[in-house]
């Protein structure tokens, strides 16, 4: 890694109560809502407005890059609760609220298709202003400790729709909310603790179970900051390898995507051959008793004690740990733990909500449950585990779960868990009708990775509320920049994944969605 910049830039993904349809405040002028009523318009009716106590500002922003011209209403919610609704150019009568990232203290950033879509976008810094990455802000000011668990988003929410009112004259039909990681977290709580406050919610790579991560987190940096425990780049792309070996052909071709991991079971990567003779480091061609003892952390399951007993899953050895923002950037800090993404938010998490002392070592607080009482109460604040969400599909709403398969930040078997224990508690005729998980073979955390990344979550979404058009098998692709597809995958439903089918020795065909089936492992 080449600066604490670029670890926030790529870690900061980690860990970005009323009625959906509330009347319009009796205050707010009617109009009636238009596509012709494009960005400046909007400015210009609420401009200088004062709304839900909220003093408004107003500006155009010009079209950038793929993100359209908008209206960008900002305000603050006091004391320190900051958002901004971006009015598109030609609304479609919906709303759309994108989550934060790491320990968020940062407005989001416009998010393209939604705008392009006509939506109204909202977003907020969830009530603090900071580091992304440290969670500094909650030693002293327990609001903002709330703010940042569950609060912002109905409190944010709440004052939109009556901005969105203001502006149109009528409040949105149909409110939706996406986010990853935080993001993921933060749609999981709306989920969870405010059932009726969105239409439907994409939960992309969820950090919903803060205490488990957290600890995992801590765990395997324990094992990798012990004596020989460090990985460097050669040692990491020496693991890569030797999974791809041993798994890639497993899903019908060998693309370096490892698609069916089920197949991949730790006796067939068998990552004990590459141990050094007598497991002492003996270079980059083998690896120590001690660095098979940080995998042996990463890909088992974590379990903590509070009132109640905290589990995170095992990550998966995927083939992939040699992309540049995949195991080295997040677990490793290819050769120097603590620029990890995992050492940053473990040690803050420490620091601040465990030890309540910004100088605390978070690798002598050991063990990560020695005080239960503090992991109960960082539970009650940020974890978004609760699997009865039979409230929110009672409602109507409809959610869709999205995570890499690659994901080396937030283990994509904790997110199969969840969803097990979702499709226990409400049933499986309920689960079917209203919920939905994808994993994405050989993508990173949130995206990114040598598999496809973008699927559009929000027409599907869209669709399946407004039509009742349920998803089923989507489409990935991987796109360059201008927009030039390099490749495409069957998305499919969990448990099943893509499988090629297509004509033998063909590097062509196996780029195409259209030569894999959805298949069960």
């Amino acid at each position: 890694m080449s600066s604490p910049a670029r670890l926030v830039a790529a870690t900061v993904s980690l860990l970005i109560a009323i009625p959906a349809f509330a009347k319009p405040p009796t205050t707010a002028p009617l109009r009636v809502a238009s596509a012709a009523m494009t960005a400046k318009t909007a400015c210009d009716v609420l401009s200088g407005k004062s709304v839900a106590d909220v003093v408004l500002a107003t500006s155009v922003v010009s079209r950038k890059g793929s993100v359209p011209a908008y209206c960008k209403v900002a305000g603050t919610i006091a004391p320190a609760l900051r958002f901004e609704i971006r009015l598109p150019n030609a609304w479609n009568g919906k709303l759309y609220y994108g989550g934060g990232g790491g320990y968020d203290g940062v407005m989001p950033e416009p998010v393209a298709a939604p705008l392009v879509q006509g939506y109204v976008e909202v977003a907020s810094d969830s009530g603090h202003q900071g580091d992304g990455m440290s969670a500094a802000f909650v030693l002293n000011d327990p609001r903002a400790a709330e703010l940042f668990g569950s609060g912002a988003v109905p409190m944010v929410m709440a004052t939109a729709l009556k901005v969105v009112a203001a502006a149109y004259g009528v409040p949105p039909t149909k409110s939706y909310f996406e986010g990853c990681s935080t993001g993921g977290r933060e749609a999981l709580m709306a989920v969870q603790r405010n059932p009726t406050l969105f239409d439907g919610v994409i939960a992309r790579a969820p950090a919903f179970n803060w205490v488990g991560y957290m600890g995992a987190f801590h765990r395997t940096v324990e094992a990798s900051a012990a004596p020989g425990g460090a990985f460097n780049a050669a040692k990491v792309a020496l693991l890569a390898r030797h999974v791809r070996d041993a798994c890639d052909r497993l899903d019908g071709v060998v693309d370096g995507i490892v698609a069916n991991p089920a197949a991949c079971t730790a006796k067939v990567s068998n990552v004990a051959a590459l141990r050094c003779p007598g497991g002492a480091d003996m270079g980059n061609t083998c690896l120590s008793d001690a660095q098979l003892a940080v995998l042996e952390s990463f890909t088992s399951d974590a379990t903590f004690k509070g009132r109640t007993t905290y589990t995170a899953k095992g990550y998966n050895l995927t083939g992939n740990e040699d992309d540049p923002m995949n195991f080295g950037i997040w677990v490793s800090g290819n050769g120097d733990v603590k620029t990890s993404g995992q050492y940053v938010m473990q040690d803050t998490t420490v620091k601040y909500y465990l030890a309540h002392d910004e100088h605390a070592d978070s690798l002598a607080y050991t063990p990560w449950d020695k005080d239960p009482d503090a992991l109960d109460a960082m539970a009650a604040l940020n974890d978004a585990t609760d699997a009865d969400i039979l409230p929110f599909i009672s409602h109507g709403g409809k959610l869709i779960v999205w995570q890499g398969g690659s994901d080396a930040a937030l283990s994509v078997n904790s997110t199969i868990d969840y969803m097990a224990q979702v499709r226990q508690a409400v049933g499986a005729a309920d689960a079917d009708a209203s919920t939905r998980l994808y994993v994405a073979p050989g993508v990173n955390h949130c995206e990114g990775g040598v598999g496809p990344d973008k699927t559009d979550l929000l027409t599907a979404l869209d669709g399946w509320v407004t039509k009742d058009v349920a998803p089923g098998t989507l489409t990935a692709r991987k796109v360059t920049e201008k927009g030039t597809v390099l490749r495409s995958l069957p998305l499919c439903m969990y448990p099943r994944y893509p499988r090629y089918t297509g004509p033998a020795n063909d590097s062509a065909a196996a780029k195409a969605a259209s030569n894999y089936s959805c298949m069960a492992p």
